[in-house]
């Protein structure tokens, strides 16, 4: 092996020890200085291989001067585990759902700082919904499934989004930040959420969250109904059988799907 082989060797060892520093690291992205420390190189180096990462889109600069992985490295690894997307892989939830429960059955995923309708299996009894179709979106907080999304964050993300949100959510009727709180505390203790807030007269709602393997929130299971059938005798059996299917979704879950990241990638799939 000449010496340009070995140079080659090398630098592609840099630039796979930095892809795993960057899989490690806070999801939000890491600075220059903690990638070049953690990946035993200096900073220079660091900032020249993240530079050719870049350019191949396996990395990306995120917000802040920080670094993380990009948009391509998750589409190579979901094709290289040939794993379902999350809407496929809950497809059939949906299905058992709203078949057993006779009502409209959601999927919402988040995206940044809204929670979007990934998927949505209609019951027998017409509803009306904040999200309305697939691909609609609202802010997270409005609605039992973003609810259950935005309790199950991590501390820093969840107060970021209430503070972005607050004015959003003041708009759309939503009571007032303590409210807010109040139900996401209310949401992170029972593990569910239950809506009849009158924001949509003679709606009801019921919201888990999926948990990935940090027990963090990436998605949320919901049934929208009319009020009258979401009482007090059947909402437990309505949690109950809602909960069993978002765990076991949560065991199908793929860390790479692009569509935990970027919705509308999977969005852009349907009707093709």
């Amino acid at each position: 092996m000449n010496n340009s082989d070995l140079q080659s060797s090398s630098s592609l060892r840099r630039a796979l020890r930095l892809l795993r520093v960057l899989a490690a690291g806070d999801p939000a992205g890491l600075r220059l200085k903690d990638i070049a420390e953690a990946a035993g190189c200096s900073q220079p180096t660091a900032h020249r291989m993240l530079q050719d990462l870049a350019a191949e889109g396996f990395a990306e600069q995120a917000a802040g001067k920080r670094y993380r992985l990009a948009l391509d490295f998750y589409v190579l690894a979901a094709r290289a585990g040939q794993a379902s997307g999350l809407r496929e892989a809950a497809r059939p939830a949906l299905l058992r759902l709203s078949a057993t429960l006779s009502d409209t059955i959601f999927l919402l995923v988040r995206n940044g700082f809204d929670a979007v309708c990934l998927d949505r299996v209609e019951g027998p009894f017409p509803i009306r919904s904040f999200t309305g179709d697939i691909g609609g979106k609202v802010p997270l907080g409005l609605g039992q499934g973003s609810l259950a999304i935005l309790a199950n964050l991590p501390e820093d993300e969840q107060e970021a989004v209430i503070r972005f949100n607050i004015p959003r959510l003041l708009d759309r009727g939503f009571l007032d930040e303590a409210s807010l709180r109040s139900a996401l505390a209310q949401a992170r203790a029972q593990g569910w959420v239950n809506t009849s807030t009158g924001l949509i007269p003679g709606m009801a709602g019921v919201g888990v969250p999926v948990l990935d393997t940090q027990a963090r929130a990436v998605a949320a299971l919901s049934v929208g109904t009319l009020a009258e059938r979401l009482n007090a005798d059947r909402l437990p059996h309505v949690v109950k059988i809602l909960q069993g299917e978002a765990q076991a979704l949560a065991g199908k879950l793929n860390p790479f799907d692009v569509a935990l990241r970027y919705p509308s990638r999977s969005l852009s799939t349907i009707g093709n």
